[in-house]
């Protein structure tokens, strides 16, 4: 279940839960079993990060500019 409520979180809001992780890991006042859930919890935060930030170099990838160096359109993505 908690894969499923971050798969639905905006890259802002995984980036901001992401952070809150890492400086309660830093303070290193966090009981073993409580740091692995983080730990795990961070590691799918951060994997859902990557992805929407590779979605959004492709999406940006994809536009095009006519011979001004305006937005003319989006190419399509590639499908592999």
């Amino acid at each position: 279940m908690a894969d499923a409520q971050i798969a639905q979180m905006s890259f802002e809001t995984a980036m901001a839960e992401l952070e809150q992780v890492v400086t309660q890991l830093e303070r290193g006042d966090v009981a073993l079993d409580a740091s692995i859930s983080l730990y795990e919890r961070g590691a799918a935060l951060k994997a859902h990060c990557e992805a929407k930030l590779k979605s959004a170099e492709e999406k940006v990838a994809a536009i095009t500019l006519n011979g001004d160096g305006q937005p003319a359109g989006v190419a399509p993505l590639d499908a592999g």
